[in-house]
């Protein structure tokens, strides 16, 4: 029961996806510490400065918009850097590893790889 568990653990696939996910964590924060320490406060003092900036009241209840704001342009970083520094570069990762593979194959295989490419689609 526990060598099957292990094996489970010990898979690349796992620890990569565990990493990902500390990773990806802590890189939130630092994304919504910038937000709150500086994006925020401009946001304030674009719209009028101080404790109320980016509020608005109506029958005593606080309407924040500028939380709002910070909020999506958290997202709006969080998303650039994750395309930017993980998914571009997997991509190209992808791309070169299908090329190396290629290469490697026999002659058979390349001869039928280009003739599949050169059938007319349905």
């Amino acid at each position: 029961m526990f060598k099957g568990f292990r094996e489970f653990i010990l898979r690349g696939n796992v620890i990569d996806l565990a990493v990902g996910i500390v990773i990806g964590a802590a890189f939130g924060a630092v994304i919504l510490q910038f937000t709150k320490s500086f994006l925020q406060p401009l946001v304030q003092v674009i719209t009028g400065g101080g404790a109320t900036g980016g509020k608005f009241t109506v029958n005593g209840v606080d309407f924040d918009y500028g939380a709002f704001i910070g909020a999506l342009i958290t997202f709006a970083l969080t998303a650039l850097a994750i395309y930017y520094l993980v998914v571009l570069p997997a991509n190209a990762w992808a791309r070169r590893g299908g090329k190396a593979a290629e290469a490697g194959a026999s002659d058979e295989v390349r001869l039928l790889t280009e003739i599949r490419d050169r059938l007319p689609r349905r």
